[in-house]
């Protein structure tokens, strides 16, 4: 049994409910009696290199309680991709501060950066429990059923695009055509989601494009035209990262990140959205609108589900659990158990079995037409949103 104090960081993208996380393994480190003091790493892996070092354990009860509904990462957040150089000082840090047991919540790039710091302390003869605990609103992340923040930023998405798809309808004699672009740099899983929005045929979204599948310019411009004929409107959304034949970005994006990710945000240059927007106008001289919401959606509070939160939570706990009974080099994961009435349980994947890769929407859950998702995706996502709101129409009774 190794007895030590606890760091924990934050890395990547925020979300709705990663704080949750965050309070689930101060709450059990702080119970724990193998974990002397808890830690938080402010600005991520950097902030351990500068020793920003806040202890947690030292927090009111009121803060770590309040952090379970707490938008954004209160430690922080950091892109630093970790150089061999940097590993001596990481190793410093920790022996420095007696640091036995290390927590990262994060995605890909995340769990890899855990695998490596436990692999090098290993080779060092230093002790060290090494524990990731999942977070993207990607989805993207092998191991586990789904990840913290996916089903929060998806009702985020949902509840944009019905309530666009309502503004659109009305307007449709004003705006033909109305493009949502969602984040999602490898897989679509955020762009599916929206799915959920319409309850019938004629309600949005019409069309969802996904990094899965290969964009191709006529095939898109014809489902648009088609829709228009048959609803005189179309609603359409689709991930960032969606590619042409060739692997060229549909947003023409061209900067990447220190970890060889295409960036589509702010530096990205054009977005697809736009590029969407322009192929329509130019192919069939309509007017119609864009909308982005960009990280908006990964951290909105108002719209967390309860269920998610919990998730986060139990998370957290489970890892402090995991790092007690010595199991080092793991992510704890979700199995799903069964969708109605919906039961999880909680386990683990290797590190590195997740750590630089990222999960797909597996080709049953996207329909044949590479345009929209499958019953089959449907299922899946169900359980994960709670009730979506019911909008009207007026009856089409003339006088």
């Amino acid at each position: 049994m190794i007895t030590g104090n606890a760091v924990i960081g934050q890395s990547g993208g925020p979300t709705s409910v990663i704080n949750s996380s965050l309070a689930g393994v101060v709450e059990a480190s702080i119970r724990s009696s193998q974990i002397k003091d808890i830690y938080g790493m402010q600005y991520g892996i950097e902030g351990l290199m500068e020793e920003l070092l806040i202890n947690l354990g030292a927090q009111p009860g009121n803060i770590l309680k309040g952090l379970r509904r707490t938008p954004s990462s209160a430690l922080g957040s950091s892109r630093h991709k970790l150089k061999e150089a940097d590993f001596p000082k990481v190793l410093e840090v920790l022996r420095k501060n007696n640091v036995r047991y290390f927590f990262l919540i994060g995605g890909n790039d995340t769990m890899d950066t855990i695998n490596r710091i436990e692999q090098y302390c290993r080779e060092k003869n230093y002790d060290l429990i090494g524990v990731g605990i999942p977070k993207t609103v990607d989805n993207d992340l092998f191991g586990t059923d789904h990840t913290p923040g996916f089903p929060s930023a998806a009702r985020s998405n949902i509840l944009n695009v019905m309530q666009a798809g309502v503004l659109a309808r009305d307007m449709k004699r004003v705006d033909r055509y109305v493009i949502y672009q969602t984040i999602g740099r490898d897989s679509g899983w955020l762009a599916a989601a929206t799915a959920l929005a319409g309850r019938r045929e004629e309600e949005a979204p019409h069309l969802i494009y996904m990094p899965e599948r290969v964009f191709d310019t006529n095939n898109f411009l014809a489902d648009v035209e088609h829709c228009i004929e048959r609803y005189g409107w179309v609603s359409v959304v689709c991930g960032e990262g969606i590619k042409f034949s060739g692997g060229r970005p549909v947003s023409a994006a061209l900067t990447e990140d220190k970890f060889g990710n295409v960036e589509f945000g702010a530096m990205g240059g054009a977005s697809v959205a736009m590029n969407l927007h322009k192929m329509i106008g130019d192919k069939l001289k309509l007017r119609g609108e864009f909308q982005i919401t960009e990280s908006l959606i990964m951290s909105a509070m108002d719209r967390a589900e309860a269920q998610d939160l919990e998730e986060a939570y139990q998370y957290g706990l489970n890892a402090v659990k995991m790092a007690e009974a010595g199991e080092s080099g793991f992510m704890v994961s979700i199995e799903r158990v069964a969708n109605s009435p919906y039961r999880v349980k909680y386990g683990k994947a290797a590190l590195n079995e997740v750590a630089v890769r990222t999960r797909p929407m597996p080709d049953e859950y996207i329909n044949q037409q590479g345009n929209f998702v499958s019953d089959s995706f449907y299922e899946y996502l169900c359980p994960l949103i709670s009730e979506l709101p019911d909008f009207v129409e007026l009856e089409k009774k003339y006088a």
